[in-house]
């Protein structure tokens, strides 16, 4: 079985190309590496109706198993709706993997969570209280300004990571594939010291899911939301990044490079 995955797509934000032109690129992608399944790791769009439907669309452009789950950007929403009421919205789409664990064989699963972030990989020289304004030297976070849980990140965190461990019972001890939006390993945060991301790290992933990989099976980790690209090895653990990221952050402009080059495929 042939598995891709790739995360912060982000098909409406200004690029030379339109949101139908990166799913032909992706799904032509998809054909020409014969892939069983796509997973998308998050980040699709700023809103979670086109992020959906760009789901729907790859899957009618390849005729392949499509996964995927939220990312940040995919809970925001320019109408106002709740975030809690977009995340129910998520939860009940069939191709999401959140309280869904995907069971490939007896040997093999793929369990996948959104995640969030929990200030830990900020430089510990900010306090906590000046970490939740997350605001610094004029910039706002804007997850700030466009997502509200109800509740503060390290409790939307402590929520995700409850469920992400209760799909990675529910598989037994299969070999797993898992599948998040933030980054898990600060071997991805933005290296210090910066000038910004001493603090933006911040807001980059969590150390709540490390004690999984000590727990669980888990063989490959994939993740995007920092919009690097790379992989490392780790105690027998594969993490790897798997951003397309920002069109403007893209070392060409040649859509079908970049795309394949933030791809990974996973073979079982």
């Amino acid at each position: 079985m042939r598995i891709g995955t790739i995360s912060d797509l982000h098909i409406d934000r200004p690029s030379d190309y339109t949101e139908d032109e990166y799913a032909k690129h992706l799904a032509l992608l998809v054909q020409q590496e014969n892939l069983d399944m796509l997973i998308i790791a998050g980040d699709i769009s700023n809103h979670y109706q086109k992020s959906y439907a760009f789901v729907k669309q790859m899957k009618a452009l390849t005729g392949v198993d499509i996964r995927f789950i939220p990312g940040n950007h995919d809970y925001w929403s320019p109408e106002g709706q709740s975030t809690k009421d977009i995340h129910t919205f998520f939860l009940n789409q069939p191709e999401q993997l959140m309280g869904r664990p995907y069971i490939i064989n007896d040997e093999w699963a793929i369990v996948g969570n959104s995640g969030w972030y929990d200030y830990s990989y900020a430089n510990p020289k900010y306090s906590l209280e000046h970490l939740e304004r997350r605001r610094f030297k004029g910039a706002t976070w804007q997850d700030k300004v466009h997502v509200d849980w109800g509740m503060s990140d390290i409790e939307v965190l402590r929520k995700a990571a409850e469920l992400a461990e209760k799909d990675l019972r529910q598989v037994g001890r299969r070999n797993i594939i898992l599948v998040t939006h933030v980054v898990t390993d600060p071997s991805f945060k933005v290296p210090m010291p910066h000038l910004i991301f001493d603090y933006f790290n911040a807001y980059i992933g969590t150390s709540d899911f490390e004690p999984f990989y000590q727990r669980y099976p888990i063989h490959y980790s994939l993740m995007g939301h920092v919009h690097f690209r790379g992989e490392i090895s780790k105690n027998g653990v594969q993490y790897k990044c798997v951003s397309l990221g920002y069109f403007r952050e893209w070392r060409s402009k040649d859509i079908d490079k970049e795309i394949r080059h933030a791809l990974k495929i996973i073979e079982i």
